[in-house]
């Protein structure tokens, strides 16, 4: 079965709208999303255009300050701390990559961990490895939402996660073994330094593939029923599309699917999640559900 993340994110666009109505028919302030853009990347951009217009989509007043790619760090952290001190915003990102001169770590670090509706400060990032109520990075939580909306059994299954950045691979597999639902799994984290990663590969129930290596999962690593998770968004070349390129994912999709009991396709699977997980903690940031 096709996990369809456009189908699921849109229904969650549904919800989160009709919350926002029901905040604002009560009295209540109208959440607010900053994003912070720093020079021109082309990947950048087009997220951080989705996000705007995910948050007129459901109701959220969204700000967006764009620096060139020679701002200071110093400039760039005065802005963070004036966004920290804004009442009317709720949850603010510093969109990555930044410039080469710019301390990613030192930014993130110095976002009010109340406001880091992307989940990277080490705050949320530590409670979330103890099981305690924080912002859950948007892919993690956008799996975990798949997960559960196509009703997946998890607990006491074998996952194998692929790739160990700090976006996805660190944390999806923390959340895969929480005492939860999803959760329950046995983890196992592959990446580049492992031995012999077919055999890992084929002895699990779920894989989750955040590599970004283009259709590194073949049909011949999968096992029959497997649960795979593709989270790869690479753009290669393409003489099929008039953009010259396609988005690939990590998955070889055309081997793995007939294989699978579910699988999630790119585009189309886990990036609409992305977004919409994004929104959600945006909506909890507002709430001050989390930290009160």
């Amino acid at each position: 079965m096709i996990i369809d993340g456009k189908a699921v994110a849109a229904q969650m666009k549904l919800e989160i709208a009709a919350e926002v109505n029901a905040i604002l028919a009560a009295g209540g302030k109208r959440p607010h999303l900053a994003a912070i853009l720093v020079g021109h990347d082309g990947g950048s951009e087009t997220y951080v255009a989705n996000k705007v217009r995910t948050c007129e989509e459901v109701g959220f007043k969204s700000s967006l300050i764009r620096y060139e790619s020679d701002v200071t760090e110093k400039t760039l952290l005065a802005k963070v701390a004036e966004l920290n001190g804004d009442p009317d915003v709720d949850g603010f990102i510093v969109q990555l990559p930044l410039p080469k001169h710019i301390s990613e770590q030192k930014v993130i670090e110095a976002i009010d961990h109340r406001k880091d509706v992307d989940g990277f400060h080490p705050v949320n990032v530590g409670r979330m490895s103890i099981g305690l109520p924080c912002f859950v990075s948007a892919t993690p939580a956008g799996i975990l939402e798949l997960l559960k909306r196509y009703e997946i059994a998890t607990a006491g299954k074998h996952c194998v996660v692929l790739g160990r950045s700090n976006i996805v691979g660190k944390p999806i597999a923390a959340l895969m073994m929480q005492k939860a639902a999803p959760g329950d799994c046995t983890v196992t984290v592959c990446h580049s330094r492992t031995q012999n990663i077919g055999d890992y590969c084929r002895d699990a129930d779920i894989i989750i593939a955040a590599l970004g290596v283009p259709e590194f999962l073949r049909g011949d690593m999968v096992k029959d029923g497997a649960v795979v998770i593709d989270v790869g968004t690479t753009r290669v070349p393409s003489t099929e599309t008039k953009s010259g390129f396609k988005l690939k994912g990590d998955v070889k999709f055309d081997e793995v699917a007939p294989r699978c009991s579910h699988i999630t396709p790119v585009p189309g699977g886990v990036g609409p999640m992305t977004i919409i997980s994004l929104m959600r903690n945006t909506l909890l940031a507002g709430k001050k559900e989390i930290y009160k």
